[in-house]
């Protein structure tokens, strides 16, 4: 019903944003992804998705089309909701959750806050083929499947680095053979 909202930025938390378009304000909840890649500029676009519930009726925003496409897949399996598909939007970005679920990577979708074995299970069997259809970076999809550079990266990002920054110091010291203790030591070492 609403598919996207062009207007100027009122309010940006991690997980709302309040935007005016023509004089009304729209209350938007946000994966952290987007929240880092929305600006505090004055004019912001994001692309929605409206979401009707028996007591509420929620819009969903997202900075880039392939975010709403990721949550639109994850909210069709059983057992994820709206909220749970925006929490793994949170921790993963569209391209790790892809990777994981293209490699069967159980751990790591279970690593999600609020994800358990039998959930992860159930989002790699109902998306697999799904994913293969997404038009998704190569460099992004290389993080998810090597396992010890990801744990390296989720570990260094949660101490606060910034993820850019993190994946390029990881680019450099990687030959893909290190442990995650060795990863994380060489990139404190760079950062």
């Amino acid at each position: 019903m609403i598919a996207q909202l062009n207007g100027r930025l009122i309010e940006k938390n991690p997980t709302e944003l309040i935007i005016d378009c023509g004089g009304v304000g729209y209350s938007v909840k946000i994966s952290l992804n987007t929240f880092s890649k929305i600006s505090s500029d004055e004019q912001v676009k994001v692309y929605t998705k409206f979401v009707v519930r028996e007591d509420a009726q929620l819009l969903y925003g997202f900075a880039e089309p392939i975010e709403r496409e990721m949550f639109n897949h994850l909210v069709s399996v059983s057992g994820i909701g709206p909220n749970t598909a925006m929490i793994m939007l949170s921790s993963l970005v569209p391209e790790e959750i892809a990777g994981a679920i293209q490699a069967e990577d159980v751990k790591t979708i279970q690593s999600i806050k609020g994800i358990g074995a039998k959930t992860a299970q159930r989002v790699i069997v109902d998306l697999k083929d799904k994913m293969l259809k997404m038009a998704f970076s190569p460099e992004n999809m290389i993080v998810a499947n090597n396992t010890n550079r990801f744990d390296a990266l989720t570990a260094l990002v949660s101490l606060g680095f910034d993820k850019k920054s993190v994946e390029k110091t990881l680019d450099k010291i990687g030959s893909g053979e290190e442990s995650v203790e060795q990863l994380i030591k060489e990139a404190l070492k760079i950062l």
